[in-house]
């Protein structure tokens, strides 16, 4: 169920115990193949086939598309909020949702630079509300619950990485009228000069055209074996959010 469809009275009513889940993304460079938007349409077909399972058990907002994307300022096109100013109004949207009665609120992330700053968004708001144990604060990045898509196809990545394999796939499912020539790409590796530690970076370091990973072994095909996968892992975590019984951590 969308929320952003409901009248406000019928929202209130569904408030405390239904889940809200708000898709956060981004809009900024994905290399010289892919449109800005790629974070946010692809959320959104994930949050769409959800809701499309889930029914009225939880309520979908709208994409928030303006993200923090600082390390992709070098590229044109590309807008951003600074992290903290990032971070300040996830803290107040998580607030408002608090403020009309609801108890179960996910953050269904589509981008990598808002990993860091939704989940200390959702830590900061828990921590202001200590003395309530009715909460069930989530933050979670759908390719992240498992992203086990098996050996179907013949995978040159085995993780996400920008505008390479996974994504330009999924956009050749959904939107290929947006995709450029990806055959002409080349693999940009991921490198782990440092495993175990997370290195501070701007994408012009790792990438003078913009990608990550390898675009010219995407298929619409492999796009349709992500969404499937990934869509059913977040449909999965969901299906816990509505029914948790308020003390389980198991």
């Amino acid at each position: 169920m969308k929320y952003h469809e409901l009248s406000s009275p019928a929202l209130g009513q569904r408030a405390p115990h239904t889940p809200v889940v708000i898709p956060i993304a981004a809009l900024e460079q994905h290399g010289d193949h892919m449109p800005l938007f790629t974070d946010s349409l692809l959320v959104a077909e994930v949050a769409r086939r959800a809701e499309e399972s889930l029914g009225d058990r939880v309520l979908f907002g709208p994409v928030m598309w303006f993200g923090n994307s600082e390390h992709h300022m070098d590229f044109p096109g590309t807008l951003s909020a600074a992290p903290r100013t990032y971070l300040n109004m996830l803290n107040d949207m998580v607030e408002n949702l608090l403020t009309h009665g609801f108890r179960r609120i996910v953050l269904l992330n589509g981008h990598g630079g808002n990993i860091v700053p939704s989940q200390q968004a959702m830590f900061e708001v828990r921590q202001r509300h200590r003395e309530r144990d009715d909460l069930l604060l989530l933050s979670t990045t759908y390719w992240t619950l498992g992203a086990n898509v098996g050996d179907s196809h013949e995978w040159q990545q085995r993780q996400m990485g920008h505008a390479g394999e996974w994504e330009t796939s999924m956009m050749l499912r959904i939107r290929p009228d947006l995709v450029g020539d990806h055959l002409a790409c080349t693999t940009v590796p991921f490198g782990d000069f440092f495993p175990g530690s997370h290195r501070a970076w701007i994408t012009k370091e790792r990438t003078a055209r913009g990608h990550i990973g390898s675009p010219q072994a995407a298929t619409a095909e492999k796009g349709e074996t992500l969404f499937a996968t990934l869509s059913g892992d977040v449909i999965r975590l969901l299906e816990k959010v509505a029914d948790w019984d308020g003390t389980a951590w198991e």
